[in-house]
């Protein structure tokens, strides 16, 4: 398959200001299938919707279910982006004046039926950038299967439930299918077999244990990614509490960073972008995807490169001497593209 060229036409940062009124967000490339959304400059929630579950938010930083915003700040996912209005003086994404960050992935702008696993799934899947969101009714029984539509082993899966209160549930290649981490918490690598059956992913489906974070009797959704060169990364690194910090190899220059410490310590999920950090300096801005709290400013850095990023201070949130990360990686540009046009660092 050939590398993507203009990583942008799958996956885009766009950041905009809140009018608490009709608003139409556009510039992302493409029509977004599954939308982040997050306040920078005030503590508000985090707010994600997808194709599935049209006005319908998730949180991250919670675990509850899902909500209606259709009458608190969301309207549509469109062509070029998507539309916001004022109802409810703008709930999570439309405040008047505040600052927002939103990111936004494309699966296929369709659904469809999957009957690869033993519970039938509707699927949205990309299998050229390698991202598919599948939602799913629950059936508590362990060894269950769900279709993921994306043709190779995925190495990364989210799984919320939606009408119920759990946490968000993570698969990681790097620590395996007996792990899971939470992304609405602090909580290091958890073991349970009742989560993902400790069974890894195949070409196919994912497999289910019969606890109620993957499995409950009701409806669920999972987003899951498949590594595709130029385009994205799912690996692992280890600390050194340095200022000249690890250096992680990607292949490209990262638009979006997710990571997160899974030994030693308890802490944070860090997301950091090329949009709000437009060149690498002394200091970053970053969010916490667990974490309703504003973007916040640290002098433990973490700059984006031309083939990756280099994390560097004594901060455990992103390099502590000798834990473990694992991270989430979208390119903004591959290091040289199928037409020989190499990244540039900043």
């Amino acid at each position: 398959m050939a590398q993507i060229n203009k990583p942008s036409d799958y996956f885009n940062t766009v950041t905009y200001t809140g009018n608490g009124s009709t608003h139409s967000i556009t510039g992302v490339g493409h029509q977004p299938d599954w939308l982040w959304i997050k306040c920078r400059n005030f503590a508000n929630g985090h707010a994600l919707f997808d194709v599935q579950r049209t006005t319908y938010s998730l949180s991250t930083e919670n675990t509850g279910a899902e909500v209606d915003r259709s009458s608190d700040g969301f309207t549509s996912l469109d062509s070029d982006g998507f539309t916001l209005n004022g109802s409810g003086s703008g709930g999570r994404v439309n405040v008047s004046g505040r600052t927002y960050a939103s990111w936004n992935w494309l699966a296929s702008n369709t659904t469809a039926s999957n009957t690869d696993g033993s519970i039938t799934s509707t699927v949205s899947a990309n299998t050229t950038s390698g991202f598919s969101i599948v939602s799913y009714t629950g059936n508590a029984t362990s060894g269950a299967t769900v279709g993921h539509g994306l043709g190779v082993a995925p190495k990364m899966i989210i799984v919320k439930t939606r009408a119920q209160t759990n946490n968000w549930t993570v698969y990681h290649e790097s620590i395996g299918a007996t792990k899971h981490l939470h992304l609405n918490t602090t909580d290091q690598e958890s073991t349970a077999t009742n989560t993902f059956n400790d069974t890894a992913p195949t070409s196919s489906v994912f497999t289910l244990g019969s606890g109620t974070e993957t499995n409950a009797s009701g409806n669920m959704i999972a987003y899951c990614f498949a590594e595709k060169k130029g385009f994205s990364k799912f690996g692992k690194y280890v600390g050194n509490n340095n200022d000249d910090g690890t250096f992680v190899y990607t292949g490209f220059k990262p638009a979006f960073l997710l990571i997160k410490i899974i030994d030693t310590q308890t802490d944070n999920w860090i997301m950091q972008d090329n949009k709000i950090n437009t060149f690498n300096s002394a200091t970053s801005q970053r969010l916490r995807a667990n974490s309703s709290g504003a973007e916040f400013s640290s002098s433990n850095e973490i700059d984006l490169l031309s083939n990756g990023f280099k994390v560097h201070g004594a901060d455990g949130e992103i390099n502590g001497s000798g834990a473990s990360y694992i991270y989430m990686a979208f390119a903004e540009n591959p290091l040289v593209g199928t037409n020989n046009i190499p990244a540039t660092a900043r």
